[in-house]
C-alpha cells in the first residue's frame, strides 16, 4: 500500500552515507535523486524510502511517536542491519530480539534522530 516514506536529514550527504551502509543488508539500493532527496529501492519491494532535505528549508525533525519499519527477510538480515546502522553511527534503541511470539526486531536513531525498525514477521 505504501508507495515511499520519507525521512528528514539535516545534511543529505551525510545522511546518504549512513543509509547506503543501513540499507545494504535489506538488498537497498540508490534509485533515483535530486538536490534535496536521495531514494531508495529494495530488490523485489514495490515501496521506496526517501532521505530529504525539508522542502520548507526549516530544520528536519523527529516526530514523537514517528517511526520507520523496515522488513528483512530474515533474522539474520535483521542483526545485519542492526549492525550495520551502529557502525555508521546509529543510536541503539533495542538490540536485536524477538519481541513476540511472531515478530524479531531491532531498533535504532539514525544521526538526525529518527527512530527506525528493522523486523522480520514470523
Amino acid at each position: 500500500m505504501i508507495g515511499y516514506a520519507t525521512i528528514g536529514a539535516n545534511d543529505l550527504e551525510r545522511a546518504t552515507k549512513f543509509y547506503d551502509a543501513v540499507l545494504a543488508p535489506l538488498g537497498g539500493k540508490r534509485a533515483f535523486a535530486n538536490e534535496r532527496m536521495q531514494f531508495y529501492m529494495g530488490g523485489s519491494a514495490p515501496g521506496m524510502l526517501a532521505i530529504c532535505k525539508p522542502y520548507d528549508e526549516q530544520p528536519a525533525s523527529v516526530g514523537n511517536g514517528s517511526m520507520f519499519g523496515l522488513a528483512a527477510g530474515s533474522r539474520e538480515q535483521v542483526d545485519a542491519t542492526h549492525a550495520a546502522a551502529l557502525a555508521a553511527g546509529a543510536a541503539d534503541e533495542g538490540a536485536p530480539g524477538a519481541r513476540t511470539d511472531n515478530f524479531y526486531g531491532a531498533y535504532f536513531r539514525d544521526p538526525d534522530g529518527n527512530k527506525i525498525c528493522v523486523f522480520k514477521m514470523g
